[in-house]
């Protein structure tokens, strides 16, 4: 199911209409409807929407939190300015919005086109992960391993004010080159 605000915008009505199988609606029915929700919204929202969600509708359900706290201002030489700071992240911010759901940091730092079966000339990217659940954890690893990635868990939701940056980070070769189809990858000995 897709949560919106106006489940009868065009984007949504055409979404709809391209997957037959899928149903929309506003944030609180969709929020109250899945198992696994996945917050998929500009960070400088999230917040409210979780609100307009209605927060009892998270509680005991895996959150995968997309989101960056990316600023309202433009980038400067292709780097982006973030609203948090590195001693709290937006991961953070939330878990403490809806302390009874169990929230996980994943694909924050790739773009839509990559997320699913990334093709990387056979090289699978690596996806860091975090969050205080250890049984969420392994769920979001299951998925991001049919997903096509490598997972790499990073430890509690502190550990996204290390994560969320990789966003800037990604993003630079996009601002600078118009070039948004590359991904991470952690190498081992």
């Amino acid at each position: 199911m897709l949560g919106t605000r106006d489940p009868s915008k065009d984007q949504v009505v055409k979404w709809k209409k391209e997957n037959s199988g899928g149903t929309t609606g506003t944030f609180e029915e969709t929020a109250a409807y899945g198992d696994i929700l996945v917050l998929a919204t500009s960070g400088s929202v999230t917040l409210s929407v979780i609100e307009m969600a209605g927060k009892e509708n998270f509680e005991k359900k895996l959150v995968i939190d997309t989101t960056n706290p990316i600023s309202t201002e433009p980038p400067v030489k292709g780097v982006l300015k973030f609203f948090t700071s590195l001693d709290k992240s937006l991961l953070e911010m939330i878990q403490a919005k809806i302390p009874d759901a169990n929230v996980v940091k994943a694909f924050n730092s790739v773009g839509n086109a990559l997320m699913y079966k990334p093709d990387l000339k056979g090289i699978k990217p690596t996806m860091f992960i975090c969050g205080n659940d250890e049984t969420a954890k392994k769920t979001t690893t299951a998925i991001l391993e049919v997903f096509g990635w490598e997972v790499e868990d990073m430890g509690p939701t502190e550990a996204a004010r290390a994560i969320e940056p990789l966003c800037m980070l990604w993003c630079i070769p996009g601002f600078i080159k118009n070039d948004w189809t590359h991904a991470f990858k952690l190498l081992k000995k």
